[in-house]
């Protein structure tokens, strides 16, 4: 059975457009913002998803409603591909080093969504991108999907290691996550 997310939304600040398949895939990411662009494909890429994401939005004002709105479709997206969570491994923990940078990302596919982050950027923009809409993108994204989501940059000097860091991380765990290891759902409850 395929896992298979595909979201349009389509508001006053911008028009997406995303396909998530968690077994693997394409990735391409057009979303206006470079930076953001770079870290979107490390997600795909290391998390082993197919993810297509085109957006247009109202960067003249700038990036926040891009990276809010395109993590709040992806975790839309997440939770339609990750469908009734059976056989899912549900946790998922990783670190990754990047050059002088280290993030951990720790997650519970559960059902109930939040968010701890816990990152500082010594740099205020990587490229076109201000580094905190990283808090708003996985803010968005965990709420939006039903994940518990814990993000530490344990340390670092420079913003885009620690950024893609983080990104590198949530996606391993995610991968991690997702993989089918039960027959039945992994819960005390019977249900996530």
């Amino acid at each position: 059975m395929a896992r298979i997310g595909e979201i349009t939304r389509t508001t006053k600040e911008t028009d997406i457009r995303i396909r998530l398949n968690l077994d693997g895939g394409e990735v391409r990411i057009d979303s206006g913002i470079g930076f953001l662009d770079h870290m979107l494909t490390a997600l795909g890429v290391h998390g082993g998803f197919g993810l297509t994401v085109e957006c247009k939005g109202d960067l003249k004002v700038d990036g926040h409603h891009t990276s809010e709105d395109i993590g709040i479709a992806l975790g839309q997206a997440f939770a339609q591909a990750v469908g009734d969570k059976k056989g899912i491994a549900r946790y998922g923990s990783f670190y990754i080093p990047m050059d002088e940078a280290l993030a951990f990302c720790s997650l519970d596919i559960s059902g109930r969504p939040f968010l701890v982050f816990d990152a500082e950027f010594p740099q205020w923009r990587c490229g076109e991108f201000d580094c905190c809409l990283t808090e708003e993108f996985f803010r968005a994204f965990a709420m939006n999907s039903g994940v518990t989501l814990h993000i530490k940059s344990m340390y670092g000097r420079n913003s885009h290691h620690i950024i893609e860091a983080i990104f590198k991380a949530v996606a391993h765990a995610l991968k991690a996550a997702c993989k089918i290891e039960y027959e039945g759902t992994l819960s005390t409850k019977g249900v996530l």
